[in-house]
């Protein structure tokens, strides 16, 4: 369960919140915490406004409460109330879950 955060993203990224990583493979086998890789995948706490791009209006690729997937090495952590939290750039959103 995500908490309401008092943050507006900058134009041109979402908040998210990355879901946890599997920690067991589809056959049933645990995964050591030392092997299992950062999720890809979070849920869009909050959304920056539509950013202007050689003069065209790009807006987010998803809404609030959405499941997206993002690039490996795209956005940037912070930890907030001892929690981690991603801002990611509209153009690091790959994919959303439908």
């Amino acid at each position: 369960m995500s908490t309401k955060l008092n943050l507006k993203p900058a134009a041109g990224y979402l908040l998210i919140e990355p879901l946890e990583a599997e920690t067991k493979t589809a056959s049933g086998i645990y995964l050591p915490d030392t092997i299992s890789e950062k999720p890809q995948k979070g849920k869009v706490i909050a959304i920056g406004a539509s950013v202007l791009q050689d003069g065209q209006k790009t807006e987010s690729p998803a809404k609030e409460n959405e499941i997206v997937f993002y690039k490996k090495w795209g956005g940037n952590e912070v930890k907030i109330g001892g929690k981690e939290y991603l801002f990611v750039k509209f153009e690091d959103v790959l994919a959303v879950e439908i």
